[in-house]
């Protein structure tokens, strides 16, 4: 039997996101998938799910969402404080749902992207491979409010063995594992020094595309053609601006590639608040 899950109010930014969608950067479509690859796993793997089924991702302030038929979920990543019929219930766990059960929280203590998983995962429209939502490939690329999503009814509740610690990842981790990027050879070895020895702030420009670091790195390298891109490819602008690039982001760009981040520190940065602090810390060749 099918269920579903309506959404009372949306929170903030909220969207259905898997693995990501593979095999089409040929195509100019962006890989997508969960920000936090690790929460966004930890969400199934409670469950005992496939480890690509969709997940309801949120950013901040997680939606309200009201079940029409009996399930299980779990929530993981960013700590809050969660409501089921206004009684208290925890993360990281399994938990119960019953028909028209109402799930509430308040906003994020810690961190910025959360996970709202779901037995089976939550039956959104499969599109090139993919349910993750990206604007131009889905219908929707952000969940509002009286949207209604398809799930598979769950009649027995079973608990053995399902609570995790799912943040340790990027708990006071200010280091960001990165590989040389392509052009991080043509750099002078004093502007290498500088970008592994300085701590850079998380910028107010940051979202599922791309996050800016504040600080300014002189940049006097000759102009590129555009040259392939991905997640976790930090490019350095001819203003001295670093960009990690993250899961949507384009498929090319033109800008020197300094860094690769390791998966670990995509995670990781994807974490990170505005005026938070990170370091670049090189995985030998």
């Amino acid at each position: 039997m099918i269920g579903k899950v309506k959404i009372i109010e949306p929170g903030y930014f909220s969207t259905i996101q898997d693995r990501g969608r593979f095999g089409f950067a040929k195509h100019g479509v962006p890989f997508g998938g969960a920000m936090d690859q690790i929460s966004y796993k930890w969400a199934n793997v409670i469950l005992n799910n496939n480890e690509n089924d969709a997940c309801i991702e949120w950013v901040f302030q997680p939606p309200v969402l009201r079940f029409s038929e009996s399930t299980i979920i779990s929530v993981t990543g960013a700590e809050t404080t969660l409501f089921l019929n206004d009684k208290r219930v925890g993360m990281n766990q399994r938990i119960k749902i019953s028909r028209n059960d109402v799930l509430t929280s308040k906003f994020c203590k810690n961190y910025k992207y959360g996970y709202v998983g779901i037995r089976n995962g939550f039956l959104s429209k499969e599109v090139l491979g993919s349910r993750s939502f990206f604007k131009g490939v889905t219908s929707s690329h952000m969940l509002k409010e009286g949207d209604q999503i398809q799930y598979r009814k769950v009649g027995k509740f079973t608990n053995q063995f399902s609570k995790v610690s799912s943040n340790s990842h990027f708990k006071n981790s200010n280091e960001l594992l990165a590989y040389k990027g392509p052009e991080f050879d043509q750099l002078t070895d004093d502007k290498k020094h500088l970008l592994m020895n300085s701590s850079f702030t998380i910028s107010g420009i940051a979202n599922r595309m791309a996050i800016q670091l504040e600080e300014l790195v002189p940049n006097d390298l000759p102009s590129m053609l555009t040259s392939p891109v991905l997640p976790g490819t930090v490019q350095l602008t001819p203003s001295g601006k670093l960009i990690v690039l993250m899961r949507d982001c384009q498929t090319t760009g033109g800008y020197p590639r300094v860094f690769q981040l390791s998966q670990e520190a995509i995670n990781s940065i994807a974490q990170k608040r505005m005026k938070e602090i990170c370091k670049f810390q090189l995985i030998a060749d």
